[in-house]
């Protein structure tokens, strides 16, 4: 026959009737189709009808009593009034791609091998450094919200993809400390030396360049048993820079002029501290005119009277470490002044210098020569030169 609207379907019902025994105890009772209301089932106790929400309740599967019917076989029994309605989920595995959509479907060849002509964007995942892939694989792409750039896991670890041309470090340059006066007997006493000069800042690095570094030595002592002059450190280089090793500690006049000046020597007579090189280091004292030295200056602070200048705190391994302090003990690789003698002793020998950068891990080429020690700070490298070498940026 003829009918307007849509094509009509046909559904089925299929009528159920469950029959349960009462045992005047038990008010739960489990049904063999879900329910979504009362109002989809008849219950009758007894041949007696019971009233919806009143005398039971459904959820799902379950019919509950409120309160228990009496014994007897069969004497309760559910009507169902509707067709079942459940959702079937398929087992994993048994949809195939031909069940689906094409809409659905999007194999990788689609992604990578397709043109895109979408004027919106393609979204990569982002998040900092610390949230990278726990077990990443060779491939993997991603922004680094910590450094800002687009990173690719590669055989040799995460890697900036973006063709760069430079990249900023951090770096610290030391010269090697000056050398002590030497003393003659109670005639006179050595002044101690100056530290070597302490250079600190940030510098941009050129891919593919090689940058090569200086260690300087430390300056010999004077001689011992004649008012004898330390030696002047030796000058620390790399980045263009030149840190200027500590002047020498004098035994028989002024101190030496130097990254920091060395300290004048107590001769009877008034000597003079030696003078530093600007934002290096700090001048040394002189001897007051009697047998009293002068002493070296640091890194951190000017020597005054007798006492030496201090050193300068620096972090830029990842721990503080103090470099450049006049007129001390012997400490390698820091550039400290030596000591000044004492009676007929000799002068004491001047620390050598340093050279340590702190490279951006993702930058960092590991092309080096000289042998430097390599660790980690943070996000950066750590590259000490304790001898002369370079590195490939």
């Amino acid at each position: 026959m003829a009918f307007l609207g849509n094509t009509p379907t046909t559904q089925a019902f299929t009528p159920a009737v469950d029959f349960f025994s009462g045992n005047a105890s038990t008010t739960a009772f489990t049904l063999s189709r879900p329910v979504a209301s009362v109002a989809q089932v008849e219950v009758y106790v007894s041949n007696v009808p019971q009233t919806p929400n009143t005398a039971f309740t459904v959820s799902g599967n379950t019919i509950t009593f409120t309160s228990a019917p009496p014994s007897g076989t069969n004497n309760i029994y559910v009507y169902y009034t509707s067709p079942i309605t459940q959702v079937i989920a398929p087992g994993q595995g048994t949809v195939s791609t031909s069940s689906l959509s094409s809409s659905l479907l999007v194999p990788p060849a689609m992604v990578s091998d397709q043109e895109n002509t979408s004027t919106g964007y393609f979204d990569l995942p982002a998040g900092t450094t610390a949230q990278r892939p726990a077990s990443p694989t060779v491939g993997m792409v991603r922004y680094n919200t910590t450094i800002s750039q687009y990173e690719a896991y590669q055989s040799t670890g995460w890697a900036v993809i973006y063709a760069y041309t430079s990249y900023p470090i951090s770096y610290l340059i030391v010269a090697g400390g000056g050398g002590g006066g030497g003393a003659q007997s109670t005639v006179n006493n050595g002044g101690s030396a100056g530290a070597g000069g302490l250079l600190q800042g940030t510098s941009t690095l050129s891919v593919g360049t090689t940058y090569s570094f200086v260690v300087g030595g430390g300056g010999a002592g004077g001689a011992g048993g004649s008012p004898t002059n330390g030696s002047q450190g030796s000058n620390s280089t790399g980045l263009s820079l030149t840190a200027i090793g500590g002047g020498y500690g004098s035994g028989n006049s002024n101190g030496g002029n130097g990254g920091s000046g060395g300290g004048g020597g107590g001769i009877g007579s008034a000597t003079s501290g030696g003078t530093a090189t600007s934002g290096q280091g700090n001048a040394g004292s002189g001897g007051p005119g009697t047998f009293n030295p002068g002493a070296g200056g640091g890194a951190g602070g000017a020597a005054s009277g007798s006492t030496a200048g201090v050193g300068l705190s620096v972090s830029i391994t990842g721990s503080a470490v103090t470099y450049a302090a006049g007129g001390t003990a012997v400490s390698a690789n820091t550039g400290n002044g030596g000591t000044g003698g004492g009676g007929s002793s000799a002068g004491g020998t001047g620390s050598s210098g340093v050279v340590i950068l702190a490279v951006p891990t993702i930058n960092y080429t590991g092309t080096t020569t000289g042998s430097p020690t390599v660790t980690t700070s943070g996000a950066n490298t750590i590259l000490k030169f304790t001898s002369s070498g370079s590195y490939t940026a």
